[in-house]
């Protein structure tokens, strides 16, 4: 069963969580994206919290500006140092000192936990990142390739100052189309509406209703973005090797229908991640953890069972 609360961390934050699982066994923590909130992993916290998936503690908490959780209103409060000081505070709780089983990570995420796994490797034995991009090649492809830049054009817009009110509108109109124009909600032979249920929107309603704000701060502090006329973005942008190398063992599991986050991002992988395992799904988009929850658990069970 899954439990639900508000927890404080030492620095004034405080995260709402999802976790089911015995506490004082190894933690799994999962950390969701945009725009989607802790519930969007339940399937998996249910497997992995059974004996005979490993029995884990399963942990996902809401990132800071979503659902319950603290949602500052100063932009910079949003910027990648803050982000990480929250999940490695919550680590520390939940692991009770020990390093995390694993980060899991989707999207948002997955770009807290590139950030974390970099600064911070002692705490976790094993990365596994589900379609966000590593900031290297990102940042490659931002500044070079028309298509990545075409491709993330939607983020300029998420950064407008009215996004808020034009994301309300119409029952969330464009929120809804975040998903079905990546491709997804549809069924196997591209009709219907697939995993996107009514039950499934009134769950996303009562985390947008609460407020939109947090979540597209997130976009609003980083510079990683396509360039404009008026601002460089990511072009203005250099990254130090150091903070780019990933020295953990780290799982890849990459929808290639993502058309936010084209396959060319997963190129050159290898040369900042030694340890990587890199799993392609042709037949997924950039929300896979929706679409194929069990292709995503068995390729995180295999995983596991590495270390």
């Amino acid at each position: 069963m899954i439990e639900t609360w508000l927890q404080p961390l030492p620095h004034g934050i405080t995260l709402s969580c999802r976790a089911t699982g015995e506490r004082g066994r190894p933690v799994l923590m999962f950390l969701h994206g945009f725009p989607e909130a802790a519930f969007v992993w339940d399937p998996l916290l249910e497997h992995f919290a059974r004996p005979e998936s490993g029995g884990y503690r399963c942990v996902a908490p809401n990132l800071r500006g979503y659902e319950q959780s603290s949602a500052p209103s100063d932009v910079a409060a949003y910027r990648a140092k803050h982000l990480v000081q929250d999940i490695a505070a919550l680590i520390a709780i939940e692991a009770q000192g020990k390093p995390l089983a694993c980060l899991v990570a989707h999207d948002w995420g997955g770009a807290v936990a590139w950030n974390l796994a970099n600064q911070l490797p002692q705490l976790m034995h094993q990365l596994a990142i589900i379609n966000s991009p590593h900031p290297g090649t990102f940042l490659r492809e931002l500044k070079s390739n028309p298509k990545q830049q075409a491709a993330s054009a939607y983020m300029n817009f998420l950064i407008r100052p009215d996004a808020e009110t034009l994301l309300k509108e119409d029952d969330y109109r464009r929120l809804w189309d975040f998903f079905l124009n990546m491709g997804a909600g549809r069924n196997a032979d591209g009709t219907g509406d697939g995993w996107l249920t009514e039950e499934v929107k009134a769950r996303y309603r009562a985390v947008w209703d609460r407020g939109l704000t947090g979540s597209l701060n997130y976009y609003r502090a980083s510079p990683l973005r396509p360039p404009r006329a008026d601002d460089p973005a990511a072009t203005n942008i250099e990254l130090p090797r150091e903070m780019l190398t990933i020295a953990l063992p780290t799982l890849v599991l990459w929808g290639l229908g993502d058309t936010a986050l084209p396959p060319e991002l997963i190129e050159g992988l290898d040369d900042y991640i030694p340890q990587l395992t890199l799993q392609r799904v042709p037949d997924a988009t950039h929300w896979i953890v929706h679409e194929q929850p069990q292709r995503v658990i068995a390729a995180l069970q295999s995983f596991l069972l590495q270390k």
